[in-house]
């Protein structure tokens, strides 16, 4: 006979997308169940992250204190061989308005580090955790997924029930094509990713030896990133036309790419590379970027790679998986207390998920697309980001809004800080809302429901405490 538990929301896969969003929907005091196939800690590629992750997501989370106790290498920007220039050029986030001061700087993490903590934190946050429990399909009942099957450690199979199911389980989710459609992969990039970790290598001189160090050559482009004093993760991402260079003996081919990009060359110049543990495997990875035609289903939605994935070179996945978290958070969070008289259906609410975490994606997508442009130089690149994002900022501010997260202006990414003290309203925000009272609002918070506006015609805003969604206040009024 199959198990069955029955809750709230079923979520597929503990990385950082799948414990965002299952601590935030825990913390509004939602039943959550989480899945997890392997063993935490496990191995992760994707160790560079943006400040709009440390800064922005991670606070909301309440892990900040964990991460800066973790002594991860601090990252305050990037530093690039590029582009027509000859000479390495470097940009600090601190530039930019949004990540000025004490807020500007990210970490580089050791993903198996970053994710326990993330899981931990969201065992603390309520959410019921099974690892070694592999989800092999979504339950459907009348067109609508309610659970999930899986088979645990021992190979008992079992089912998880809920309201909701999420897919966060990662670009070789089983389940992502059950919310219909296809994934669309991106035509301009089609590339490869050969990586192993070295101890012993260069950094760059202080303040920027915690920087994440990125170098074209002909065959495409290599990372160097540094995850503590000794390890460094060293990773060649090759064109398409490059693809036949990592047949074979990867050894030998990611010695050979190294020998071709004398910068980095230099620095693992007197360095060895790791051969034991989790970090002594050379790996590939195919770097294919996509984006699914459909995000959501009644009762399914997904998160992260699961969603999407784009090319790494400005380290947005771990970013996207987060933002995405929050965003469907919200929805998720809004639904689950909707009443029969809210103006704010199922559709409309996953549809706004899935407007902004678009919005997000194609700022990358493009941006990208005109930043593989070898001919051009920084101050190209910089004007690039500026006329992608729309912003009024400088060329270089809209470059590192970009870059580092924040130019979809939303306050969870860039002032969360801003959320924390209004938990204890929402309640009577989210009560007057919904009748559409919108001068109660005003005398509850001393402001309106939305501080924002919305990103589309129709569309929502976040609510008071960031964990939800409003009607505008034009719309309420």
């Amino acid at each position: 006979m199959t198990d069955i538990t029955e809750t709230g929301v079923v979520v597929v896969g503990g990385g950082p997308g799948g414990s965002t969003v299952a601590t935030l929907v825990a913390r509004q005091g939602h039943r959550v169940v989480l899945l997890e196939k392997e063993r935490f800690p496990r191995y992760q590629i994707g160790e560079s992250l943006l400040p709009s992750t440390v800064q922005g997501v991670c606070r909301l989370l309440g892990v900040s204190e964990e991460l800066e106790e973790a002594g991860f290498p601090v990252k305050r920007g990037g530093t690039f061989r590029w582009g027509s220039n000859p000479e390495p050029w470097t940009f600090d986030f601190g530039i930019s308005p949004q990540f000025a001061g004490t807020a500007a700087p990210a970490y580089q993490v050791e993903r198996m580090k970053f994710d326990q903590i993330l899981l931990n934190n969201a065992r603390r946050n309520g959410v019921e955790v099974h690892e070694e429990h592999t989800v092999t399909d979504v339950i459907a009942e009348n067109g609508r997924v309610c659970g999930v099957s899986c088979t645990d450690a021992a190979g008992v199979q079992r089912e998880f029930r809920g309201r909701y199911v999420v897919d966060a389980s990662g670009n070789l989710s089983r389940i992502h094509s059950r919310v219909g459609g296809q994934r669309q992969y991106s035509e301009f990039f089609r590339n490869l990713a050969l990586f192993g970790y070295f101890t012993g290598g260069k950094r760059m001189p202080a303040p920027t030896s915690g920087n994440i160090l990125a170098v074209a050559f002909s065959a495409g482009w290599f990372w160097y990133i540094p995850l503590s004093d000794e390890l460094t993760s060293v990773g060649a991402v090759v064109h398409r036309e490059a693809l036949d260079r990592v047949q074979g003996d990867r050894e030998q081919a990611l010695n050979e790419l190294i020998a071709e990009c004398p910068m980095i060359a230099d620095f693992l110049s007197d360095a060895q590379r790791v051969t034991s543990g989790p970090y002594g495997e050379i790996r590939v990875r195919k770097d294919y970027s996509y984006i699914q035609e459909k995000f959501s289903r009644p009762g399914l939605v997904l998160v992260g790679d699961a969603a999407g994935f784009i090319d790494p070179v400005f380290s947005s996945g771990v970013h996207l998986s987060t933002y995405g978290g929050l965003l469907a958070a919200r929805s998720l969070n809004t639904a689950l207390r909707a009443t029969p008289e809210s103006e704010m259906d199922e559709k409309t609410l996953f549809e706004e998920y899935e407007a902004r975490y678009r919005q997000e994606y194609m700022r990358f997508h493009d941006f990208l697309v005109s930043f593989y442009d070898m001919h051009s130089d920084e101050e190209s690149y910089f004007w690039k980001a500026k006329r992608v994002t729309g912003s009024t900022a400088s060329q270089l501010q809209s470059f590192v809004s970009l870059v580092g997260g924040g130019s979809s202006d939303e306050r969870a990414l860039v002032n969360a800080d801003s959320y924390g003290n209004r938990q204890d309203v929402e309640e009577a925000i989210w009560s007057v809302a919904q009748a559409g009272a919108n001068i109660q609002v005003q005398a509850a918070t001393g402001g309106t429901i939305d501080e924002q506006v919305p990103v589309r015609s129709g569309g929502l805003v976040p609510s008071a405490d960031g964990m939800h969604w409003a009607l505008p206040a034009a719309a309420a009024a």
